[in-house]
């Protein structure tokens, strides 16, 4: 019989736990598709300075419900060149305390309303058509679910008093403070979601399972854990992204050293919240949580800059960075005559067309060698070329606002139709890098003799987009002519490596899947070639 209650026990509590990670995901993701792309701009747009990164981490991690999350998309951004190091700092502390909103929401008792919660949510998931009501309906359903899986957890977790052996850890947990951090640290570790543990913490303190002494080193644990999450987004990453994720992992280690100094008066401090505000249980761990980061980051201010320092130091390395920001869009100049902005705009575009080749190198060598750092480097290009697509064009609407000469219309017309070019091309090795993952992930096989005729047709497409941008450069239209003879390379090879193609499969010499695989790159490596051939003509006043 005992068996049994301790596979319900267990059932239960996994369940709960699996419910409550949902709910926190999806109550996440509703409030991220309201906040949109406005998320990423408010972290670039706000860190100007360290204390601002501080309120917007807190902000954007309220927002989403995860400082994991906010932290990897600031690796992202670190890794982009959006962000510096510096800006990154204050962003993570910032995601400390913002991820304990969740801990105070949870203090609050409405786990008997979960189920009517969850009802209202699902009323306006499933019967309502617009948007916005539709991802609040989203945060509402994740809201009840959240406390729909507290309550099977703590449920589940009920038994465990009339357990001698669990009754004897939370004794040891009180006496080895270490152990707390340990076992803090490995769980939260395992699930990536220090809420999930602040909320099982909450459900042990409220059952009185656990007492203060040994709850609060779980606590700082939870914050060693969550650092999983920004080190497996760094995996691969630059250099300024593994260095972020880093300041990530040194700040909360750091700061729980110094916790656990303090622990005895940072003990009494919380007795003394819950007596004097006469919190529940729940809401004690909150305010314990929120003291413990709040603190822990008003100390660490003065030592932003010894924190960059420092992981400089422990991560060496040049800073391989795609800078996603423009460098030649001055708006001043857009109350100069326009051809000052035109010939900043151009030299924006050439620089967007210097990505695009290397992106096209990086493709090639990642579906030819697999170097999992091309892929990395490949996908931060295709991204800065759509992000510079889309400034250089916001600029360039500014120019024409202006009263423009003929000839500064003519080139403005062609910078428009450049940008467009130079980003389809993007798409195009975009699509590449993603057939080179699933050749992969499902471990298709192309054959040495496609290979090389993949790696010969790359050389023709890179050769032609290198071209094209150099004779825009230099406006020479010799130049341009020769981009038109590598289109037309391109197109032949393209037929006569479709017709070898069909030998091969008639031979039984590769499998469809591969060649599925390879006609479409070669489709791809053509209409790269199609974009360069339209940036090239621009000079020499053909018609596409």
């Amino acid at each position: 019989m005992v068996d049994i209650n301790i596979q319900e026990m267990i059932f239960q509590f996994l369940g709960g736990l699996g419910i409550f990670l949902f709910g926190i995901k999806f109550m996440g993701d509703g409030l991220q598709k309201s906040a949109g792309d406005r998320l990423r701009d408010l972290l670039d747009k706000y860190t100007t300075n360290p204390f601002m990164g501080i309120l917007t981490g807190i902000l954007v991690t309220c927002l989403i419900q995860s400082s994991s999350g906010t932290t990897v998309i600031t690796v992202g951004l670190v890794s982009a060149g959006f962000m510096t190091l510096r800006q990154a700092i204050g962003v993570i502390m910032g995601a400390n305390i913002g991820t304990t909103i969740t801990a105070f929401i949870i203090g609050i008792d409405v786990g008997e309303y979960a189920l009517p919660i969850i009802f209202v949510g699902a009323i306006m998931l499933f019967f309502f058509k617009n948007q916005r009501i539709h991802n609040i309906g989203q945060v509402i359903f994740g809201f009840g679910f959240l406390f729909f899986g507290l309550e099977l957890m703590s449920n589940g977790m009920h038994p465990l008093r009339s357990f001698p052996w669990f009754l004897d850890l939370t004794v040891s947990l009180s006496e080895h403070s270490l152990l707390g951090v340990l076992v803090g640290t490995i769980f939260t570790a395992i699930v990536q979601s220090s809420s999930a543990t602040i909320g099982i913490l909450q459900g042990l303190y409220g059952e009185g399972l656990i007492d203060l002494s040994g709850a609060l080193p779980v606590l700082a644990g939870n914050n060693i854990g969550t650092t999983i999450t920004a080190i497996i987004a760094a995996i691969g990453a630059s250099v300024a992204a593994r260095r972020a994720a880093g300041v990530h992992v040194l700040f909360n280690i750091i700061g729980s050293i110094i916790f656990l100094i303090l622990l005895i008066p940072f003990t009494t401090l919380i007795s003394w919240f819950q007596s004097s505000l006469n919190l529940n249980p729940e809401m004690t761990i909150a305010f314990a949580h929120g003291t413990f980061n709040v603190v822990n980051t008003i100390i660490m201010i003065p030592f932003i800059g010894a924190y960059a320092w420092l992981v400089t130091k422990l991560i060496p390395g040049e800073d391989a960075v795609i800078e996603f920001k423009p460098k030649h869009l001055d708006p001043i100049l857009l109350d100069q005559p326009p051809a000052f902005a035109l010939a900043h705009a151009k030299k924006e575009i050439l620089r967007m067309g210097g990505f695009a080749v290397q992106g096209l190198e990086e493709t090639k060598n990642y579906l030819l060698n697999h170097e999992a750092s091309s892929l990395a480097t490949g996908k931060q290009i295709e991204e800065a070329l759509n992000n510079l697509d889309h400034k250089i064009t916001e600029y360039l609407v500014k120019i024409s606002s202006n009263s423009l000469s003929q000839h500064e219309s003519d080139e403005h017309s062609i910078l428009m139709h450049m940008i467009n070019d130079i980003e389809r091309i993007g798409d195009h090795f975009e699509n590449i890098l993603e057939l080179a993952e699933h050749q992969i992930s499902h471990k298709i096989t192309i054959t040495d003799e496609a290979k090389q005729h993949l790696d010969e047709m790359f050389s023709v497409a890179i050769n032609a987009a290198t071209s094209a941008m150099e004779a825009f450069e230099n406006m020479d239209k010799e130049m341009a002519h020769k981009v038109v003879e590598h289109e037309r390379t391109l197109d032949k090879m393209e037929r006569q490596l479709r017709k070898q193609h069909i030998l091969r499969l008639n031979n039984c010499i590769c499998t469809p899947q591969a060649g599925l695989m390879f006609v479409d790159i070669l489709s791809d490596l053509e209409r790269i070639g199609d974009h360069a051939k339209n940036i090239a003509e621009t000079l020499i006043g053909e018609q596409d």
